[in-house]
């Protein structure tokens, strides 16, 4: 009777202390994969700049356009791909197959130059999209924004 009850008591303490975050366990202890930052900017940028939620100079039509996406908890063999997009359309993206786990990864995908005539009119947008084991955990857009 005592080996029962106290066995008991044991579970729920275990459970107790699951709930509070004093005790791991696989499904508590993995984190999400998610976004830290996620944008454009009128260069390539770097992971400092983006980690620390510097105020980045937005491209403009006769400037750089790079499209950068920030992701933190990422596994071996996870896919990154960032985009640049205009109305919806990707116009140019960047993906990367993770040889190791990454606490932070960054990606960039764009041009640090001008195109010839400069960037057409629209709205454009940054999108970050992680697939892991061929099932997409992440996908994000930034906010649409014309290149003035």
């Amino acid at each position: 009777m005592l080996t029962s009850a106290l066995r008991h008591c044991v579970f729920v303490c275990a459970v107790l202390a699951l709930g509070t975050g004093l005790m791991p366990s696989s499904a508590v202890a993995e984190e999400q994969v998610k976004v830290i930052a996620l944008g454009l900017a009128d260069h390539a940028v770097e992971e400092g700049e983006v980690a620390g939620g510097a105020t980045l100079t937005a491209p403009r039509f006769d400037s750089g356009g790079v499209a950068h996406a920030l992701v933190a908890n990422l596994k071996k063999d996870d896919v990154v791909e960032v985009t640049l997009a205009l109305d919806g359309v990707s116009l140019m993206h960047n993906t990367e197959t993770l040889s190791e786990d990454k606490p932070r990864f960054l990606l960039q995908a764009g041009k640090t130059g001008v195109p010839a005539g400069g960037w057409p009119q629209g709205n454009y947008h940054a999108g970050v999209k992680v697939t892991r084991g061929g099932k997409a955990v992440l996908e994000e857009k930034s906010k649409a924004i014309p290149f003035e």
